[in-house]
């Protein structure tokens, strides 16, 4: 039996719609393929937090193209691009700009940090002391930045894209929990299969690199948000993520009951609010007008895995929160 929100929506006329103003997501992918070897989550990932407004955090090793990547999805949609290496010694004045004399002018002038961009890649975030961290947190939240008495809108589509190395822990500052909730996506990045790795040799010895050309433009990407949202949800979709968030704070109520003394805290509503929103984009990738629980399954990793938090004997015995999302989908009835 269909809801009432379902009768006064056409699904086959929406998908249809979906389905064409959809297709720029071929280009975007063809454009990535030329450049980036593998890597086909990253690359939807970050099509994922463009599409639904929402920032990412990505670990990984080094060299697994995480710059290139988000360089390439710049000039594809024709965006500003910012890369800034997090340091021990980075002041937030290196991240959002400072107030500047000048002397024939006898008077401070605004000088505009690189957090001024469209796609910004945070490098390495967790190296940096909590100052820095919270003053590029602000702007993520806020989407605008202070600097003196003024205050500036940061540019749209803007986008902060933050990388951890997951070795090398001396000397770094862990993001604490609260701020690590502001990211809509924490993705895992692996090393590239046999066959992917032969291929970069091939195209890193090549006398051209290849080139990815400009394809959109942000103003494109906001219109897609806007449709991204018309993508249809059935309320036993709202009611399954909800079911999820839920399992992952009262897993005895779930039949989880041997997780109980293993999760700390569960998601938050934020990870309610970023499932349906990372499901939506989901289905607009897959070029549909409406959400599929494989959709929720598809992003549930991403959203939830950082919102989860594990106590010392979840650690001790090797649980990770990877682990418990997928006994969470496991007993969560599927609608």
């Amino acid at each position: 039996m269909e809801t009432t929100q379902s009768e006064s929506i056409d699904i086959s006329a929406l998908n249809e719609r979906i389905h064409q103003e959809s297709a720029f997501v071929e280009v975007i992918k063809m454009e990535m393929n030329k450049v980036i070897v593998g890597q086909k989550h990253m690359v939807d990932s970050l099509m994922i937090g463009l599409l639904s407004n929402g920032h990412i955090l990505l670990e990984g090793m080094p060299g697994l193209a995480k710059t290139l990547a988000i360089n390439t999805l710049a000039t594809i949609i024709s965006a500003d691009f910012k890369r800034i290496q997090f340091t021990p010694d980075l002041l937030p004045a290196d991240l959002v700009g400072t107030m500047i004399y000048n002397q024939k002018k006898e008077e401070f002038t605004v000088k505009r940090g690189p957090v001024f961009a469209n796609l910004v890649l945070a490098d390495e975030i967790n190296r940096s002391p909590a100052k820095v961290q919270s003053a590029l947190l602000e702007a993520m939240q806020e989407r605008q930045v202070t600097i003196g008495s003024e205050t500036f809108k940061l540019p749209d589509p803007f986008l902060v894209l933050a990388t951890q190395n997951p070795i090398e822990q001396e000397g770094t500052y862990p993001l604490p929990e609260a701020q690590i909730d502001r990211f809509m996506l924490k993705v895992i990045l692996k090393y590239p299969a046999k066959a992917e790795e032969q291929k970069i040799i091939r195209q890193n010895l090549l006398k051209d690199f290849p080139q990815a050309m400009t394809k959109l433009n942000c103003a494109q990407i906001i219109s897609a948000r806007n449709v991204v949202k018309d993508v249809y949800m059935d309320e036993k979709i709202e009611k399954y993520i909800v079911d999820i968030v839920f399992a992952s704070r009262e897993p005895a109520a779930y039949g989880l009951k041997q997780f109980q003394s293993m999760i700390d805290f569960g998601g938050s509503p934020r990870a309610s609010i970023n499932l349906a929103k990372a499901a939506k984009a989901h289905a607009f990738l897959q070029r549909r007008g409406y959400v599929i629980p494989e959709d929720v399954r598809g992003v549930c990793f991403d959203v939830m895995r950082h919102r989860i938090g594990l106590t010392y004997e979840a650690e001790a015995e090797n649980i990770t929160a990877d682990h418990i999302i997928t006994e969470i989908l496991n007993k969560v009835e599927v609608p």
